[in-house]
């Protein structure tokens, strides 16, 4: 069992690397953003990102985690596996871009942002190309060529860090040397520098892929594909409430924020406390483009189900050690928001506890992936949303961006609950749960204990406005609590059963 997991961790870091790098250099733009930008301008940024990820879930049609079922069954072709993922989302992806193109305006109308139809564009360019491009990423997640994928997604990274950093920090500046760019964005920076910076992304993404592109066949296989569909769609419908219910609360700050006047502004400040934690959002997402991959190939191993359980496990420590390191540390990490983002930090324990469940969730998740029933799956994501849709209504009035984090947490909870239970009737995974309870009791300890002791001893120790010694002694304390629970985490896991 030792040497899957090594594999798997191993793979986990490769492709964390590009993964890593884009959410350090995003981490490290909202200090940009957040002192460039005004709180309602980067609440647009929030809002259209969120149409964005939830329309890519759409173009894409399932067919990534399709891909890695039916390239991996006996007797198929996995060639034909992608030749006919990609005709279809080429062609699902063109239509979408042509359709964008022709309504630009009008829609931008229809949001409020009149004057804003080259932002629209640029979304249907981003969508195309993202949806594009998953089908090739996925096939290099599964031919196991983690460091291509890695270098592709660092040179798009790049890409849209330096267009960041062109358009915010030279461009305003120089307008006279690059006229011609005033046929794209605004002189003024505001939120479509943003959107068109990630659309310049792509295009050097897409552009990176031609060889795999044209390597391609391009023939259909219509008996393959049905079956294709057939098990990636109910994927797609099931992550589609899935993808809305994480950024519903974005999209209902519109129609729901207590200030109905500044609901932007609310979004900007909800979404840069979020930011705070990217880091556990990070983890996971690293995790999963390796996890997925290897729960398929090991799924006939004898000692598969006892593998996964260990994997929860491991995960599940590994995230509470970026839960407390994030919380104890937050008087550090807050300073990367400009002075008027930081009166919202106070949700970032939420949603770094949300952001756990959901990785938990990711875990416990695979068994209808894997046991083709993948139908249910539209009941488990459905729930969730409608947990998140009622807390919002409900609560989002009276308490803004509180009601979106607690949204989540109680979204995630429940989702997490129905589908362990549906996993033990249908695949059961030996989970070991008092075990799991114990590293959440121990995580629990860590960051109650540290509530107390800053109270007792630490209450007027302010970052910035108390002596060096006394903060270096608060974090020094915090740090023998990460310790702490890190050497507890780790015994407990290497117990034997």
């Amino acid at each position: 069992m030792a040497n899957p997991l090594k594999q798997l961790a191993g793979q986990t870091v490769i492709y964390g690397l590009s993964t890593i790098l884009a959410r350090i250099i995003n981490f490290l733009f909202v200090p940009i953003y957040t002192r460039l930008l005004t709180p309602e301008s980067y609440g647009v940024v929030t809002e259209f990102m969120a149409y964005i990820a939830v329309l890519q879930v759409v173009l894409v049609l399932g067919l990534e985690t399709g891909c890695f079922r039916f390239a991996n069954k006996e007797g198929v072709n996995p060639k034909s596996v992608y030749a006919n993922a990609m005709v279809t989302v080429f062609g699902v992806s063109a239509t979408f871009l042509a359709l964008m193109l022709a309504f630009a305006n009008p829609i931008a109308s229809a949001l409020g942002y009149d004057g804003y139809g080259a932002c629209i564009k640029y979304i249907g360019g981003i969508l195309a190309l993202d949806s594009i491009t998953a089908i090739l990423f996925a096939k290099l997640r599964q031919e196991n060529k983690a460091l291509k994928f890695a270098i592709i997604k660092t040179v798009k990274i790049i890409t849209e860090t330096a267009a960041n950093l062109v358009l915010f920090l030279w461009f305003p500046k120089h307008v006279s040397s690059a006229p011609w760019l005033l046929n794209f964005i605004p002189e003024t920076p505001d939120f479509s520098y943003v959107i068109f910076a990630i659309f310049i992304s792509c295009v050097v993404c897409g552009l990176l892929f031609i060889p795999d592109f044209l390597r391609l066949s391009f023939r259909l296989d219509p008996k393959l594909l049905k079956q294709m569909l057939a098990y990636s769609i109910p994927l797609m419908i099931a992550a589609l409430p899935g993808v809305v219910n994480d950024f519903l609360d974005r999209i209902l700050f519109r129609y729901f924020d207590t200030n109905a006047d500044a609901w932007r502004s609310s979004l900007g400040l909800y979404q840069a406390a979020v930011k705070l934690a990217v880091i556990m959002n990070l983890f996971i997402q690293m995790f999963r483009y390796a996890a997925e991959p290897f729960f398929f190939r090991r799924a006939k191993d004898k000692d598969s189900k006892q593998l996964y359980a260990s994997v929860q496990e491991y995960f599940t420590a590994f995230c509470g050690l970026v839960f407390l390191g994030v919380i104890l540390y937050i008087d550090i990490i807050a300073l990367i928001l400009g002075p008027q983002f930081r009166s919202a930090v106070g949700i970032v324990p939420i949603m770094l506890l949300s952001y756990m469940i959901l990785g938990m969730l990711f875990n416990v998740s695979m068994w209808y992936k894997l046991s083709g029933k993948t139908d249910m799956a539209i009941w488990i994501t459905l729930s969730g949303l409608v947990v998140t849709a009622l807390v919002i209504i409900l609560f989002m009035p009276k308490y803004s961006y509180w009601a979106a984090a607690f949204g989540h947490l109680a979204s995630y909870i429940v989702m997490f609950a129905i589908s362990s239970v549906l996993g033990a009737k249908y695949y059961p995974v030996p989970y070991r749960w008092g075990r799991l309870l114990c590293i959440f009791i121990a995580m629990g300890a860590a960051y109650g204990a540290s509530l107390l002791i800053d109270h007792a001893l630490f209450s007027g120790v302010v970052l910035g406005q108390s002596s060096a010694g006394a903060v270096a002694a608060k974090l020094g304390v915090h740090t023998i609590l990460i310790l702490a629970y890190l050497a507890g985490a780790w015994l407990l896991i290497r117990k034997r059963r």
